[in-house]
């Protein structure tokens, strides 16, 4: 599925089963919230914190699928076309970090 379907399944789905998109300063609060069950998960598995058992069964890939799906309904919502904005923030990218990343003594 490319980011352009992704956003196409997520605005029918919407617009079929889910009604209408909530509103945007709702979707960042969700977006906030699904970030913080990914945080949770990392801190708690890869982190020093110990994991509770009830965080075990917890699915990270499933959790950064709810970060991505919010990500998508705020982008559908506010016209933004996230194929375009991932080329232009990979160049942006390119050209700002060309080296920067290579000249950093911390990463060696």
């Amino acid at each position: 599925m490319t980011i352009r379907e992704a956003q196409d399944t997520v605005d029918e789905w919407i617009k079929t089963v889910g009604v209408r998109y909530f509103n945007e300063l709702t979707n960042m609060a969700m977006l906030t919230e699904e970030v913080g069950e990914v945080a949770r998960i990392v801190a708690r598995r890869y982190g020093e914190q110990s994991e509770k058992e009830s965080d075990k069964a917890k699915d990270l890939g499933d959790e950064m699928a709810d970060v991505l799906w919010v990500l998508i309904c705020l982008a559908n919502q506010t016209g933004i076309d996230l194929t375009d904005a991932l080329q232009k923030n990979l160049e942006k990218k390119n050209i700002r970090d060309a080296t920067r990343h290579l000249d950093n003594e911390k990463l060696r």
